[in-house]
């Protein structure tokens, strides 16, 4: 299979399951809901070492939140009910409750329930007031700007995270425009995430390292360098690879993220082919067969 004369291997992206959640931040505009969630997200690309995989899904108008005031949508991905339910209450209590006007709200309409408010009213001292709206109890929670509105509780559900696939192209500058196409299109399907800096990762791995303290260490067939050093992947004048990493809600919404995604990478000249990681099927339950993926989209 080729697109835009780029071949698609016939391989498939690994992925295994965790638990997510939604957020909606309001803020007073839009700069203020964004700066909440750009810090409640950061530090989070692999929960290899950060615990949890966030992102901003998408920025929200004020038709479309609780308050009616300008909002972004976070996801947050991990790999228990116990971590997810610690990185929540960490990042919404230092960076959310924290950054001025904000207020938060469940994003997840059915779920198992993950304490939100339910736990921050605390940093209130007693002068918290519950309210009950509608069935769903808020928190309101005195603070130096007037107060902090916080949903009680947030929905939590079964996801995907570690879709993938990889970028082979000439040279590194091609490389990075191709994924930086990529990205731009993905982030317009909703429910999915791509947690690495700017949705880009250059430093794949595999799982596993000579290192017996490590369990994870870079993906060695794919660096250009290491050509003649090992088994490499990498044919001539294929002189750069990068990797998108796709987690969301659903295996449907990253199928289609792969699909758009693959597209818009073989439109810039000098990407040689689409590939994607995979450990043999022995990772996750959950396989993202390139070809098929994009037969379907077509």
């Amino acid at each position: 299979m080729r697109i835009d004369g780029v071949l698609i291997d016939d391989t498939f992206a690994e992925a295994f399951g965790m638990r997510a959640t939604r957020l909606i931040v309001t803020a007073q505009n839009a700069t203020w809901a964004r700066n909440a969630g750009i810090a409640a997200t950061g530090f989070a690309t692999s929960v290899i070492g950060c615990g949890c995989e966030a992102g901003i899904e998408r920025e929200l108008s004020p038709a479309e939140t609780p308050d009616g005031r300008p909002g972004v949508a976070l996801l947050l991905f991990s790999m228990s009910t116990k971590e997810l339910t610690k990185q929540l209450e960490r990042r919404v209590g230092q960076c959310i409750l924290t950054c001025p006007t904000t207020a938060v709200f469940g994003g997840i309409a059915e779920g198992d329930a993950l304490p939100l408010g339910k736990t921050l009213r605390y940093f209130g001292d007693g002068f918290q007031i519950s309210k009950l709206v509608g069935g769903r109890r808020y928190w309101r929670i005195p603070v130096m700007d007037g107060e902090f509105l916080c949903e009680e509780s947030t929905a939590m559900v079964k996801a995907v995270g570690g879709g993938n696939f990889l970028i082979v192209a000439e040279s590194p500058a091609i490389a990075l425009a191709s994924a930086e196409a990529a990205i731009v299109e993905m982030r317009k399907v909703e429910g999915v995430i791509m947690p690495f800096p700017g949705g880009v990762v250059r430093s794949g791995s595999k799982v596993g390292s000579k290192y017996k303290a490590l369990g994870a260490s870079t993906n060695d067939a794919f660096c250009p360098s290491l050509r003649g050093r090992v088994k490499s992947e990498l044919g001539d004048g294929e002189n750069c690879v990068m990797e998108i990493v796709i987690d969301g809600l659903t295996a449907d919404q990253v199928a289609q993220a792969t699909a758009v995604g693959v597209r818009a990478a073989c439109k810039v000249p000098g990407v040689r082919r689409i590939t994607a990681g995979n450990y043999g099927g022995k990772l996750g339950p959950f396989h993202f067969h390139l070809r098929k993926i994009l037969g379907d989209a077509a």
